[in-house]
């Protein structure tokens, strides 16, 4: 299937890219997380286990256990604070 992923403020600039459009097996968000860790220094840096990453599902904040279906928009960024 494909899904249209979007990064944003830290991981955009360790990615490199604003967003992409990929091909995945991934049937979970959890699932689509740990193909794209292993894609590279960026990704695995930006997205590892352990590092706090929101995650959106087609507009709505999702947990990753949340079902991935073909045409999603997907959008990872890291957790956002208020001064």
């Amino acid at each position: 299937m494909r899904v249209s992923i979007r990064y944003f403020a830290s991981i955009r600039e360790a990615i490199g890219v604003s967003g992409e459009s990929v091909e995945t097996g991934a049937l979970t968000l959890g699932d689509l997380r740990d193909e794209l860790i292993v894609r590279g220094a960026g990704y695995g840096a930006s997205l590892a286990r352990g590092r706090a990453v929101r995650v959106a599902l087609d507009q709505v904040m999702s947990d990753e256990s949340a079902t991935l279906p073909d045409g999603a928009e997907v959008a990872f960024f890291p957790p956002v604070t208020g001064g």
